[in-house]
């Protein structure tokens, strides 16, 4: 069911990585020292960033991203690709250099494993001249780790600084500084992160855990749905929309994103949870990272 339209529009700003996902798709992925025959290639726009700014623009939110691409041929497309879903890529630097890459295998199955080359990513250290005011001028900030810690770090003060409500993907997983967790208002990691994070591989204990040193948690189950915590509160479990995978690069990226509009507009954590689940559902059946997010319209039909 679509939220009510007099809700305004979430403003969401995405301080994160932008990189152009080269994908090939194969029947089984090579193990080390083999080589396979692949089906097809594809040149994808994706990032962690990219992909939860597209995520959450066509999810109707209204979206700035702030990262950087670099001055070679990937740098206009990712730029057009940021565009052409309605993001605003005013805080979009370009620098010196090769725009970042994710070089992605998908096997017949819908898994992948995946290489990433910062590039242009990797000079984010900070936030560039107009950045603070466009993280001020948000209802959320959504961050991953596909950037310098030192640039996510001084996202994460602004938001602080300005009452933005910070939503952090703690991907790729890594350990996390305890002024960075202390500076977010809620953590989403699938269930592998949330075990590195704790050394808990149960999802409920994990997430137990971290509410220890977040306010709130989504841990995000794959097929089995996600589960949320928040201190002082009974946890929700929400399922996953049954589907057939195809490719589930950004599934999570797509999920957090329409995350932050559902809650932006308010509407109860369950509710919010179900329609996120529906969208990322959707985003596993069609091939790609950023070229799979559904719109609106399509996820409102899926979540009934």
């Amino acid at each position: 069911m679509s939220h009510p339209t007099e809700v305004p529009a979430p403003a969401i700003a995405v301080l994160g990585s932008t990189n152009m996902d080269l994908v090939a798709y194969v029947p089984v992925a090579p193990r080390r020292g083999e080589t396979v025959s692949g089906r097809e290639f594809r040149t994808v726009p994706g990032g962690k960033g990219t992909n939860q700014a597209i995520a959450a623009a066509r999810s109707g939110g209204r979206v700035t991203m702030i990262g950087a691409v670099g001055d070679d041929d990937f740098g206009p497309r990712l730029r057009a690709a940021l565009a052409d879903s309605g993001v605003d890529t005013a805080g979009l630097r370009t620098v010196p250099g090769p725009s970042g890459t994710a070089h992605i295998v998908v096997d017949d199955e819908g898994g992948n494993s995946i290489v990433v080359v910062p590039g242009a990513n990797g000079t984010v250290t900070g936030l560039a001249p107009g950045d603070e005011a466009r993280v001020a001028a948000a209802d959320a900030l959504l961050l991953q780790l596909e950037l310098p810690m030192a640039g996510v770090l001084a996202g994460a003060r602004a938001a602080r600084a300005h009452g933005v409500r910070t939503v952090l993907t703690p991907a790729p997983a890594r350990e996390l500084p305890d002024e960075l967790l202390e500076l977010t208002d809620l953590l989403v990691p699938n269930e592998h992160e949330a075990a590195a994070l704790t050394g808990h591989r149960d999802p409920h204990r994990a997430a137990a855990a971290l509410l220890e040193r977040v306010p709130e948690v989504v841990v995000t189950l794959g097929e089995a749905g996600s589960l949320f915590l928040a201190r002082g509160a009974e946890p929700v479990r929400v399922p996953a929309t049954r589907v057939r995978a195809v490719d589930t690069t950004a599934a999570g990226d797509t999920f957090v994103g329409a995350l932050a509009v559902a809650r932006g507009e308010g509407r109860p954590m369950a509710a919010a949870l179900a329609w996120a689940s529906a969208a990322a559902g959707l985003s596993v059946t069609r091939p790609g990272a950023s070229s799979s997010m559904p719109c609106r319209k399509e996820i409102d039909v899926a979540a009934g």
